[in-house]
């Protein structure tokens, strides 16, 4: 980590002010703290700080507009979409009360859209026609032991006719032996038994068919708490459907009960600003990983299932032209798994996560061949047990196919963290991990944005498990893959840690949204409170005179391999153009973000002509941000264009 260089003053005025309050920190220490915060506020104001440093300021956010921002989507029209769902709050989630908002940081206003159901710590990604597909979400929220009043589980609900499938809705009656009584806290559909022609006669042989669902006990107490296999039958049903359907348990009690998940999947069109839900999934998933294939398909991987355990490796697959789901290889991973693409039918996990699974499972970082479903571990990473809410992103520019991880926590609520950065390069014979740049503390949930001038911005975090002993780390900085090093920028005025997003907006600054403290003292003695301001950073390039200018012509649609033409008075200082793929954060991953460079194939005095890269892997469909970048690295505003 560079260390931060001393500000330059530029009036004598400041060497008063320094003075003066040298002075009374002799006498007064209060009137002294609050001399330095007003020559703080003086000193980041400057030209010259901004300049070197970036500057940060709070969006006008008004009180009906505020919410507890979970998910934070760029979307083409230049607007941000803020999910909050129940936004980690019971009371919320009983009430049947969820939120999204727009944002819209052009004109700084915002606006209340209609949120159909509880997308909270859902996954989400762009597809190819520029909406965004959000999957999974809430179905229940998590009971700590103790104070679980009803005993419940997991229910096998079975069924022998192979002439008929059976739904049982939402608070069907399952009853023991002895007498209990549960209710089935989801609907369950249960397929037909499977029919297996024995080759004697026509005879066949009939296997029975389930499903899963959750159940809990009518009453409260420990009269519902069973650990004995037992047969149960289902309330309603009488002569043959009696026989042939029915429940399996083995353990029903009155353990801690996990977040659930839904199968829901709905699609948000930034045009008419409305969701509009789609075909479900196979599996229920709280906390999954979403990822655009390059055919545009959709890969949705984990999360927890409706008994609140990881999904046990059942992916899927989302077809936006059907706009149904199925089946994919069969491979296990961690709550929220960071995804790259790489190839056509490569993925290559970081081995960051969030939140749910084992310590020892699908934890190792590797290279996923979906086509064989293959896994190629990758070597060489320090500290790979410290690797929950952990940074990942894919470096500028995508090309060069290196992947950079940032910090990190132990499993769990662990105290464990750490200041390790590392880097692979996917292109190398044999990939392997490096060691970067430390980061300059311990930092879990370090939010990580791509930048237009080939730079990561990274910001915020905290060195404790959800910011606990007032550990927010009120720091940010560039990373330059050029020359592997941090440069330190302003830091920021509000504290990040669980539940932060940060998004590359398109004139350029930064957006960063969020965060979910435990507590809000060292002592960790009063609860926390959700952070619902929005800062924004202006990074130093913004200060350095006039911005290229840059013109599509009226052309916003482009397919791979396409030659573009760009008109720009600045031409001749341009030196770099980039496809830009806005971003998509949650939970400190954000998976749809990448850079790719175009290559410049023909300069005038006023135009350029670039060449979009052929490769579907390099560049899924979808809408991207064009940005041109003169050689002090001051980028253009950004133009849209939809590539296909």
């Amino acid at each position: 980590m560079a260390k931060r260089p001393s500000r330059p003053t530029t009036r004598k005025t400041l060497l008063g002010i320094a003075a003066a309050a040298a002075l009374v920190a002799v006498n007064a220490p209060a009137v002294a703290g609050f001399a330095q915060h007003a020559y703080h506020r003086y000193e980041i104001n400057q030209p010259e700080y901004k300049a070197r440093y970036g500057h940060w300021t709070l969006a006008t956010l008004r009180k009906q507009y505020e919410l507890n921002s979970i998910h934070a989507i760029l979307l083409h029209t230049g607007k941000v979409l803020l999910i909050a769902g129940s936004g980690n709050n019971v009371k919320q989630f009983k009430g049947g009360s969820f939120k999204s908002t727009l944002w819209d940081p052009a004109t700084g206003t915002f606006r209340k859209i209609d949120t159909p159901a509880d997308l909270f710590c859902g996954g989400h990604t762009q597809l190819p026609d520029g909406k965004i597909l959000i999957a999974g979400g809430t179905a229940r929220y998590e009971v700590l032991k103790g104070d679980v009043k009803r005993a419940g589980g997991a229910m096998l609900v079975k069924n022998e006719d192979p002439d008929k499938a059976r739904t049982f809705p939402k608070g069907t009656v399952f009853r023991s032996p002895a007498g209990v009584e549960y209710r089935s806290q989801f609907a369950v559909r249960v397929p037909a038994a499977k029919k297996t022609p024995t080759g004697r006669g026509g005879s066949v042989t009939v296997t029975a068919s389930e499903a899963r669902v959750f159940v809990e006990a009518v009453e409260e107490g420990p009269l519902g708490i069973t650990n004995a296999t037992e047969q149960y039958a289902i309330q309603g049903l009488k002569g043959e459907d009696a026989d042939n359907l029915y429940g399996i348990a083995n353990k029903l009690g009155l353990d801690k009960k996990d977040f659930q998940g839904t199968k829901d999947a709905y699609e948000f069109d930034p045009v008419t600003e409305k969701y509009t839900k789609v075909g479900s999934m196979s599996e229920t998933r709280w906390y999954p990983t979403l990822t655009t294939l390059s055919d545009g398909r959709v890969l949705a991987v984990s999360g927890l299932d409706d008994i609140g355990q990881v999904v046990p490796g059942k992916n899927e697959i989302y077809d936006p032209a059907s706009k149904t789901w199925s089946k994919a290889p069969t491979r296990y991973f961690p709550t929220y798994p960071s995804f790259f693409l790489t190839g056509r039918r490569k993925i290559f996990y970081t081995g960051s996560n969030a939140g749910y699974g084992p310590a020892d499972k699908g934890r190792a970082p590797g290279l996923w061949d979906l086509k064989a479903n293959t896994f190629t571990p990758v070597p060489g990473l320090t500290d790979p047990d410290i690797l929950e809410t952990s940074s990942s992103v894919l470096l500028p520019p995508a090309q060069n196919g290196k992947i950079m991880v940032l910090g990190g926590g132990g499993v769990g609520e662990s105290r464990a963290a750490t200041s390790r950065t590392a880097i692979v390069d996917l292109g190398a014979p044999h990939p392997s991990f490096t060691p970067g740049p430390r980061l300059p503390e311990n930092t879990r949930y370090l939010n990580s944005v791509i930048m237009p001038d080939d730079t990561v911005f990274t910001t915020g975090g905290s060195s404790g498990y959800r910011g606990k002993g007032a550990s927010d780390i009120l720091r940010a900085q560039f990373y330059d893959p050029a020359a592997n090093s941090f440069t330190p920028a302003a830091d920021p005025a509000v504290g990040r840690n669980y539940h932060t997003e940060a998004l590359l907006l398109p004139d350029g600054r930064v957006a960063v949204f969020g965060s979910d403290p435990l507590f809000s003292d060292k002592a960790d003695s009063r609860p926390g409170h959700f952070e619902q301001r929005v800062e924004v950073f202006s990074p130093p390039y913004l200060f350095h005179g006039a911005r290229p200018r840059l013109d599509l012509g009226g052309r916003t649609r482009a397919d791979r391999g396409d030659d573009i033409a760009l008109r720009s008075a600045d031409a001749a200082g341009i030196t770099r153009v980039r496809l830009m793929r806005p971003g998509s954060a949650t939970h400190v991953t954000d998976f749809d973000q990448r850079s790719v460079a175009l290559k410049v194939i023909r300069r005038t005095g006023t135009s350029l002509t670039v060449r979009i890269p052929g490769d579907p892997s390099l560049v899924p469909s979808g809408w991207y941000m064009v940005v041109a970048t003169n050689g002090d690295g001051t980028p253009s505003k950004a133009l849209w264009l939809h590539v296909r």
